[in-house]
């Protein structure tokens, strides 16, 4: 079965480096679990890395007896079965049984560069097939914000790739929560999380079928729990590439009323005309209007919206600066429809295949 879990990692710095090269590929493919610190070598006495380095990257043409690579790195068969695996998994490797003894082990395609791109091939097919449960449990209407504006810390990708495999009989998953464990929606070790009715299947469905960004304080509210738990789910999504988060605009009339009262309670009428941007931004009906009932107490919310409906948003966001207001984030499925969210996770996962061919060229060329 097709599996592995594919990180995005920035390119090596130095083409020259073998070392550097292959501890790429290891990370990028996330083949070791990182435990702790790093230690003094950096994985490079690691036996996945010696694996590859000494024997499947140096010498592709070659079938290595799985016997011969235990006693060369040292290691008992069992040990040695699960980096394999993990490697047969990944679409890296590949092993024959043919004639008697121990199975032999091998670079698909005979080079690295036809390995990758085998891979790559692989990878897309699947995620793209898989992706096409979201339009099955899609319900937003998608009504777009005041103001658009992009999110501009985007995590890096990293997202899980399965085969797809019937449920087993008697589960406590769903289809939808097998499917979120196998592109690591859940986390590394899911353990309850993979239960049908777990808090990141009801978040993930909730992100389905809602209209408006969803704020961690709402999300807490709705589906109860601790905030910081919610807040880690919701970056497991965004790392995955189909959520984003995203500035609240349609909570812009509030962050202003609030900006606005505690200003002006703060440092009155004068800093909010002229440092406040009171004056720059807004006419002099609607400066008189909203500090006529800021100093009587009685602006609402409802006021503040119908005085901002004849100012430009990019200044309704100028003004909320000015006013030393902030705009609160919120999380919503990272596309129009169901279609879009499918090219984006795919568009991420195409520049991390990109980065796999030029580092296997890279790797070629300084082994030979």
């Amino acid at each position: 079965m097709f599996k592995v879990r594919v990180q995005e990692i920035s390119l090596p710095t130095s083409d020259r480096d073998l070392d550097s090269l292959v501890t790429w590929f290891i990370d990028t493919l996330c083949l070791v679990r990182k435990r702790g610190d790093d230690m003094a070598d950096h994985g490079v006495a690691g036996p996945v890395h010696r694996l590859l380095r000494d024997y499947l990257f140096a010498q592709p043409e070659i079938g290595w007896d799985a016997q011969m690579l235990a006693d060369e790195l040292a290691l008992t068969p069992a040990s040695l079965n699960h980096h394999l695996t993990r490697l047969v998994q990944s679409g890296i490797i590949g092993y024959t049984n043919e004639g008697k003894g121990w199975r032999r082990y091998y670079l698909r395609g005979g080079s690295l560069s036809k390995a990758i791109e085998l891979f790559t091939t692989q990878s897309s097919t699947i995620v793209g097939q898989r992706l096409e449960l979201i339009a099955n449990y899609w319900g937003r209407e998608n009504p777009r914000l005041i103001l658009e504006l992009p999110e501009k810390d985007s995590p890096s990708l990293t997202v899980g790739i399965v085969d797809h495999r019937p449920l087993q009989a008697e589960t406590e998953e769903s289809q939808l929560s097998q499917w979120m464990g196998d592109f690591g929606l859940l986390g590394e070790r899911p353990g309850k999380e993979a239960k049908a009715d777990s808090k990141s299947v009801q978040l993930f469905q909730l992100l389905l079928t809602r209209d408006s960004p969803l704020s961690l304080d709402e999300a807490t509210e709705l589906l109860g729990g601790p905030k910081a738990r919610i807040g880690r789910i919701m970056e497991r999504f965004r790392s995955s590439g189909m959520v984003e988060r995203v500035p609240r605009t349609d909570r812009l009339g509030v962050s202003l009323w609030t900006a606005m009262t505690t200003q002006h309670q703060r440092r009155g009428e004068d800093w909010m005309l002229k440092k406040g941007g009171f004056q720059r931004i807004l006419s002099a009906k609607q400066q008189s209007n909203l500090l006529m009932k800021l100093k009587k107490g009685k602006l609402n919310v409802d006021e503040v919206v119908e005085e901002m409906k004849s100012v430009d948003p990019q200044q309704q966001m100028l003004l909320l600066n000015l006013l030393g207001g902030r705009l609160p984030l919120g999380h919503r499925m990272n596309g129009e429809d169901a279609a879009q969210v499918m090219r984006n996770v795919q568009d991420s996962l195409d520049r991390v295949l990109r980065r796999m061919r030029r580092v296997a060229e890279m790797l070629e060329s300084e082994l030979s």
